[in-house]
């Protein structure tokens, strides 16, 4: 009964939130909502203020203090009630005299708490699955003067943020796209979009399945594949992975390189020529910098010069240091993963405004971070005994594509199954 009600409940809970990015209007933090019901019941909802625990949430409703020992011991025995956090959707069902007969808590995006009266007065409660269905879209967009970022022209499509990062990422080693973007060029993506039940709500992305984008009379594709016994990579058409060693960039997409590595630049602070033993990159303050491959923090603290910076090493004799930060995510010896957030873009030290000074060393000796990029190799391929079945995945993948139904709007093409 608890899971067949759950289907209305969190539709419920979680209407007013549907639109492209997931988002929408929705109570402010610690406020809520009254609904009227049956005669005696009443409905209240809102979102988790900020320090709340699930004990001053039901306090603030005027649950009886008895209901409010049985939930927590009962809810504490499905989730980690230390994890509630603020801003999260919450619905509260009472009857006149205070006694709880309902509670229902946003985990997260996929989850949902969930906390009844049972028929013989007991409160029993369980952690669900949100449900959902998702559907398959063809997604494609054009750089051009209107739309001259990937950002710009994956908004212009109808689709948000998150798709951008998620194309830029499987990308990342193969096109710069702070630098490598023209006009003309064009990206065609197959993703998985998920949308809450029965209000349909769009309620975030799956892994993109295929993409391609042509990129200065070039076509680069990958597919989404698990080799048997691996783990899900990208891969190219020739089923070589799209993880390089090195990333092209440290940041996501939309810089500007602004100074070029040098053995003799004039500094604009210092008024002298001297070496410039980076690649300045024009950003905002405050985009996340990310390590180009995995390493070791060295170093990550603050020099006169450099300001805020965060030195890795990596393996074959590789280091990268990264300037100028307005702040740093890691500490010394920490391990870090290819596309971990490292910092923010700043303009500590001896800087003119918010960019971001990458260096590479090898050996030891600096050397051109972009030369060096543009020489990495890739990385493993699809085991040969895997090959048939890539090739099964890849032919389904990009058959969309071809498809006539694939001009259509995206929801005319969307295969919809429940979670």
């Amino acid at each position: 009964m608890i899971v067949k009600k759950s289907c209305l409940i969190v539709a419920l809970l979680l209407s007013g939130c549907a639109g492209r990015g997931g988002g929408g209007t929705a109570p402010a933090s610690g406020g809520g909502h009254d609904i009227d019901l049956a005669a005696g019941w009443r409905v209240q909802t809102g979102r988790v203020a900020q320090r709340a625990t699930l004990a001053t949430l039901l306090r603030a409703h005027g649950i009886l203090e008895s209901d409010i020992v049985s939930t927590i011991a009962r809810a504490a025995s499905r989730f980690d009630l230390r994890k509630v956090r603020a801003a999260q959707p919450y619905r509260i069902t009472t009857a006149e005299d205070g006694s709880l007969r309902s509670l229902d808590y946003e985990i997260d995006a996929d989850r949902a708490l969930h906390v009844r009266r049972e028929p013989d007065g007991d409160l029993a409660a369980e952690v669900a699955d949100i449900p959902k269905s998702r559907r398959r879209v063809v997604v494609r967009g054009t750089i051009d003067r209107d739309s001259p970022s990937l950002f710009a022209a994956m908004d212009a499509a109808g689709e948000s943020t998150d798709l951008s990062v998620a194309l830029a990422e499987i990308f990342g080693g193969e096109i710069d796209f702070s630098t490598e973007l023209q006009p003309g060029d064009r990206f065609e993506v197959v993703v998985e979009k998920q949308y809450r039940e029965p209000e349909n709500a769009f309620a975030g992305y799956g892994p993109i399945l295929a993409a391609q984008i042509d990129n200065a009379g070039r076509r680069v594709r990958a597919v989404h594949f698990a080799p048997g016994g691996g783990g899900a990579g990208y891969y190219d058409e020739r089923g070589v992975s799209m993880r390089r060693f090195f990333l092209k960039s440290p940041l996501k997409f939309e810089p500007t390189v602004t100074s070029s590595f040098s053995r003799s630049r004039f500094h604009p602070i210092l008024r002298e020529y001297r070496a410039h033993l980076g690649v300045d990159y024009r950003a905002p303050a405050g985009a996340p910098v990310i390590a180009v491959a995995d390493g070791v923090v060295l170093q990550a603290e603050m020099s006169a010069g450099a300001g805020r910076f965060v030195h890795l090493r990596h393996s074959n004799g590789y280091e990268t240091e990264y300037l100028h930060l307005s702040s740093i995510a890691v500490r010394p010896g920490a391990h870090v993963r290819q596309g971990d957030v490292i910092g923010r873009v700043g303009s500590s030290g001896l800087a003119t405004g918010p960019h971001l000074d990458y260096r590479v060393k090898r050996g030891g000796a600096f050397v051109d971070p972009l030369a060096v990029h543009g020489a990495m190799p890739p990385a493993e391929p699809v085991p040969a005994e895997q090959m048939a079945a890539f090739r099964e995945v890849e032919e389904q993948a990009f058959a969309a594509f071809s498809d006539p139904a694939s001009r259509e709007p995206a929801h005319a093409l969307a295969s919809t199954h429940q979670q």
